[in-house]
């Protein structure tokens, strides 16, 4: 009996110890997060347990090396701007919101039963008051790999907004966008005038897009936007049966040779979405990187950034 209770003793008195060696090790190491770290620096006042080595800081270099990186990437940007002829180096966006904003439809923009039905909100702008703007660019028809090669480069981004008559002669284009992290958006299979069609027909539209987007894209989206910006309840109830949470339409609409807008005081404002186009020298007198450095011209120039659609939603 007393052999018993002695090994328990023993095996109580090693399980301690190993407890206070972990501890121990804590306290020695630190802890480290985001607002610094904590332990045994020489400034710590906590000393290393005995027979334990004290642990030190990451080196300067670490941080020069970062240091290194941020300014190589600040040059490289600047260069692309050089190369794309732009008068400036875009302005980078801030960081997401740690709280999304709560998006609502526009006033005079909802339909009978839009709060009772939970419809997805028809809005222009994102409630924010930061300084960026949202890129948004629709159908498909145009196929440029400069517009992909420029937008890379200068590191902007965009959201699309795909009709599948238009994108169905190339999808590996946009999945090639895709893999740059641009969000690939609904726009209807046919882009049609959807107030004309009946409820059938819409979710037809809306629905059968979806499924070309699972397709080839390997998601069904949630943001959808309604072709020339026309819809009506039926629209809305067809989009959300469809699996879509938002409808966001323009504030401003930028061309190659000029900006159209919304507001009577055309105007920038912080939150705004603008429209643009897959278009090319078929359409217009410029090509889509024409289009391009006209829009971040104009925002860089003003105090814009350019942030992810998505990253609001």
């Amino acid at each position: 009996m007393r052999a018993v209770v002695q090994n328990d003793k023993n095996r109580a008195l090693k399980r301690a110890g190993i407890r206070a060696g972990v501890a121990a090790l804590a306290v020695a190491a630190g802890v480290c997060g985001v607002s610094g770290c904590s332990g045994s620096g020489p400034d710590s006042g906590v000393r290393p347990a005995p027979g334990q080595q004290r642990l030190q800081a990451p080196p300067a270099r670490a941080l020069d090396s970062y240091a290194t990186r941020l300014k190589a990437d600040r040059a490289a940007l600047a260069a692309a701007a050089r190369h794309w002829g732009l008068d400036q180096v875009p302005l980078m966006p801030p960081p997401p919101p740690a709280r999304k904003p709560r998006i609502t439809a526009r006033a005079g923009f909802e339909v009978d039963g839009q709060e009772e039905e939970k419809l997805p909100p028809v809005f222009t702008t994102i409630p924010t008051k930061q300084k960026v703007v949202f890129l948004t660019i629709d159908d498909g028809a145009e196929k440029d790999p400069a517009f992909l090669r420029m937008m890379s480069d200068l590191k902007v981004p965009y959201t699309a907004f795909l009709s599948n008559y238009l994108i169905k002669d190339d999808y590996a284009y946009f999945r090639q966008m895709q893999d740059e992290g641009v969000t690939l958006n609904n726009h209807t299979l046919h882009h049609p005038y959807l107030p004309g069609l009946s409820y059938e027909e819409q979710k037809n539209e809306i629905c059968g897009m979806q499924g070309v987007m699972e397709k080839w894209f390997g998601k069904t989206p949630t943001v959808f936007r309604p072709p020339y910006g026309n819809y009506n309840g039926d629209t809305l109830r067809a989009a959300k049966s469809c699996g879509i949470k938002y409808a966001p339409i323009w504030d401003e609409e930028v061309f190659v040779d000029h900006w159209e807008y919304r507001e009577d005081d055309k105007s920038l404002h912080p939150g705004d979405i603008v429209l643009t186009h897959f278009r090319g020298r078929d359409d217009w007198d410029g090509t889509m990187v024409d289009d391009m450095r006209r829009f971040l011209n104009k925002v860089t120039r003003e105090g814009y950034a350019v942030a992810r659609l998505e990253d609001y939603l």
